[in-house]
């Protein structure tokens, strides 16, 4: 799909400037309660048209949780909550409200009630680690505390709405075993051949051609350099090196504290976009945010077991909740950060203020203003963006943008918004600067794994878009405001954490394989290493080819 230069314009000018107040970090441990209850942490969301070749009828959600996991975080690993609903909320047509929604409901358990025994002497007893032997398939017998789950279409409200169960397209039923995590070497030899047979080609409910799911550890792809980030900004966040900013930090993965490092549990689901979008759509936009939600009352068991740790009772609530990147972690206030979490789309308009005058550029201002003047000699009153309100954000944040992903509908609601009618970027000619790097098929139209979004929202925060800017190769003054309202603008602001497509996977899942926990040392080079890691396999793709067709849901 082609747009006109108007719509090229508008687009960018909109671009994440709903991340004027958030520069750094996605949301990991952003709000208090869910620092409580890590399992239900929900740290990113991707939403894109699929880009692995033969598969551009479909679209792809990859919803995150369970941050910063240690690969060697034993003897228990990363098990998700089995207490808790995990879904992923598709709204069709603008009104803040789900037509779809993918319930993921977990389950651990003991393989014979016990897990894995070893016999001593006269007694037969359980073990106390979660294996005992390598693991290299699904319902391994030498892994005894193992996972599964179900997934859930729901068509209208999610409480309420029509159910009817995802199914393995193979003959596997409606439970999926989730991988074991990537204990190590020694454990699973070769994790990315393990891995590829827990992905599974599945019947979705009202589509005539089969879709594609994956749920297990990944590697963290949001690239950031959190904890600097976090100690007051203890960086000059200005691109640097030869010819760049006198002391402005360089590109280099040593900077990043999750990718090669971290690793997530990803809920990844590939549906044909027609059955995304449905019928009666209007212009082919789509919202999409992601929550999970716990029983209203939980009780500890005096005398648990492993099963019966908690009694719960109760109505479901909602504990956590996202949609674009970064928004609890440093856009909304501390007294708001878990309202947000339990808030639905249709209660965002209380919170519009946060969008409207950000905080985060009056922070840099403070940090920076002073080192800026003395080191460019200048005299500027203060570095952050003079144009508030910032009502192009509040179009971006909460509404989309017009000619680029604003839906039929426009009702003002936080969420990932995707034009699907727009055809995806092949890997290798992504920008990671998404729009504002002249790719329409990026952030904010949609998120991709490979999209800086660190990077583009600190600029943007700064004033880039008071400032021409490049479309088609020529420089367009977006109209949005003044270079005036933007001293620092044109600078090249930069946490110093890359990423791109190409140093992911080519295909579904997208992320790579998860970090192993042993060896050690393999593991430190890897952390150590400041060039792309590109030597794990690609998960193979699965038979089923876009050429199949689509239908609508």
């Amino acid at each position: 799909m082609k747009l006109a230069k108007l719509a090229f314009t508008t687009a960018l000018a909109g671009s994440m400037m709903f991340g004027s107040a958030a520069a750094f970090g996605s949301s990991h441990r952003e709000a208090e309660g869910v620092i409580e209850m890590p399992k239900v942490d929900n740290t990113d969301v991707y939403v894109f048209r699929s880009y692995e070749p033969g598969r551009e009828a479909f679209t792809t959600i990859i919803s995150n949780f369970y941050p910063l996991q240690e690969p060697y975080g034993g003897p228990n690993y990363w098990p998700l909550e089995e207490d808790a609903i995990y879904e992923i909320h598709v709204d069709q047509n603008g009104d803040a409200r789900e037509d779809l929604t993918f319930q993921f409901d977990f389950n651990e358990f003991l393989k014979n009630g016990t897990g894995n025994t070893v016999t001593v002497g006269n007694q037969t007893l359980p073990i106390a680690l979660r294996h005992i032997g390598q693991v290299t398939r699904p319902n391994d017998p030498n892994l005894g505390w193992d996972e599964d789950y179900t997934v859930t279409l729901i068509s209208g409200d999610r409480r309420t709405g029509t159910r009817a169960a995802i199914t393995n397209a193979n003959g596997g039923g409606e439970r999926f075993p989730k991988p074991f995590d990537n204990v190590g070497n020694k454990t699973i030899p070769n994790y990315p051949a393990y891995a590829a047979q827990f992905i599974y080609e599945v019947n979705i409910p009202g589509c005539a051609t089969r879709g594609r799911l994956f749920v297990g550890q990944r590697e963290e792809a949001f690239a950031v350099n959190l904890g600097e980030a976090f100690d007051l900004v203890n960086f000059v966040p200005i691109q640097g090196g030869p010819g760049g900013f006198p002391g402005g930090i360089t590109q280099s993965r040593e900077n990043d504290d999750l990718v090669g490092k971290n690793n997530i549990t990803s809920l990844a689901i590939e549906v044909p976009t027609a059955c995304l979008v449905g019928s009666g759509n209007g212009n082919g936009v789509i919202g999409v945010w992601s929550t999970a939600s716990m029983p209203q009352t939980s009780v500890l068991n005096p005398n648990p077991g492993f099963a019966n740790r908690k009694q719960h009772s109760g109505a479901l609530v909602q504990v956590s909740r996202l949609g674009m990147p970064l928004v609890n972690e440093l856009v909304i206030g501390n007294p708001q950060k878990n309202l947000f979490n339990a808030a639905m789309p249709t209660q965002d308009g209380a919170l519009a203020a946060f969008v409207t005058n950000p905080t985060f550029p009056a922070i840099l201002n403070v940090l920076f203003r002073t080192a800026v003047n003395q080191t460019l000699g200048t005299n500027i009153a203060n570095l952050a963006p003079s144009n508030l309100p910032r009502r192009d954000l509040v179009a971006a944040f909460l509404t989309g943008i017009p000619s680029l992903n604003q839906q039929a509908i426009v009702t003002p609601s936080e969420m990932i918004r995707l034009n699907t009618a727009i055809d995806p970027t092949p890997r290798e000619r992504q920008s990671t600067f998404g729009v504002a790097g002249d790719d329409l098929a990026g952030f904010p139209n949609g998120r991709r794994p490979g999209d800086d979004a660190v990077d583009l929202v600190l600029r943007v925060a700064m004033g880039r878009l008071c400032h021409p800017v490049p479309i088609n190769g020529q420089p367009v003054a977006l109209g949005l405001c003044r270079p005036e309202d933007a001293p620092v603008g044109n600078v090249p602001f930069t946490d110093g954490a890359p990423i791109s497509a190409t140093e992911l996977l080519p295909g579904f899942p997208y992320l790579r394989n998860p970090i192993p926990g042993s060896p050690g040392r393999a593991l430190d080079a890897r952390r150590n290493s400041t060039t792309p890691q590109s030597d794990e396999e690609p998960v193979p793709a699965t038979e089923a080819s876009a050429t199949e067709g689509t239908e609508g849901q």
